[in-house]
């Protein structure tokens, strides 16, 4: 008998896996056997094992850890994409544990492209604020932000952390009037790759986000999500324009 194509195995092995989450043995948030264990326990390579694992971690269905493991996603949490709003209350609203470390947070001089997205002089003094979200300890977010040290003079003062997030802050001190959206994919950069603990190739969705008050920007910031962890999305009124078109 012809030995089955390496397709053939391949699929074998998502199904077995598949298998396993559909029929609830292997629960959202648990650690699956590791890829040693699949490879002895159905006979597969470990290139053919790594596959099904990694193309599940495509799908959504399996969150891939670097230096831990492999485990059973849940359903991926979604954000509004078209309004601002603090991960923390989002995280906790499922149920889930909320954390958030904070990686730097200084005054600086603006390079080109930040003065250019604040509105100001290259040199001139920003805030700037990185971090990362975690829900149940998995990064979901990593926050890049530069502030307007003009909008916001006590910006560096504030304990930012796990009781206090910087959307919150700025929501409280200025209400914005406009605000800019943009989202892309993206390959993550070494750093983004370490902070998010993701691994090499796995893509990114980014937003990035203005907000003005009174003609003047108040904040810019960029929203990096792991695609296997995280989505954007909003659900909108259909106006009588967007009808007729």
């Amino acid at each position: 008998m012809d030995k089955p194509a390496p397709q053939a195995l391949y699929r074998q092995a998502k199904d077995f896996v598949q298998g396993k989450l559909v029929s609830g043995e292997w629960k959202p948030g648990d650690l699956i056997p590791s890829e040693n264990r699949l490879v002895l326990e159905l006979g597969m390579s470990r290139m053919t094992v790594n596959r099904a694992l990694r193309e599940l971690t495509d799908e959504g269905r399996l969150l891939r850890v670097s230096g831990v493991g492999t485990f059973v996603a849940e359903s991926k949490p979604q954000s509004n994409l078209l309004h601002i709003t603090n991960i923390a209350d989002e995280i906790l609203a499922r149920g889930h544990r909320y954390r958030c470390q904070v990686l730097h947070l200084a005054r600086e001089s603006a390079s080109m492209p930040i003065a250019s997205a604040l509105s100001l002089t290259t040199g001139a003094s920003v805030f700037h604020l990185l971090c990362v979200h975690y829900e149940d300890d998995v990064a979901v977010q990593l926050e890049d932000r530069y502030v307007n040290p003009q909008t916001v003079p006590e910006f560096l003062q504030q304990p930012f952390g796990d009781q206090l997030q910087s959307a919150r802050y700025l929501l409280q001190i200025i209400q914005p009037d406009e605000m800019e959206h943009i989202v892309e994919a993206s390959h993550p950069s070494a750093d983004e790759l370490k902070h998010l603990q993701i691994d090499p190739g796995e893509p990114c969705l980014v937003l990035m986000r203005r907000t003005w008050n009174s003609g003047r920007v108040v904040t810019y910031v960029r929203l990096v999500h792991p695609s296997s962890r995280y989505r954007l999305g909003s659900r909108l009124p259909v106006t009588g324009a967007y009808r007729d078109s």
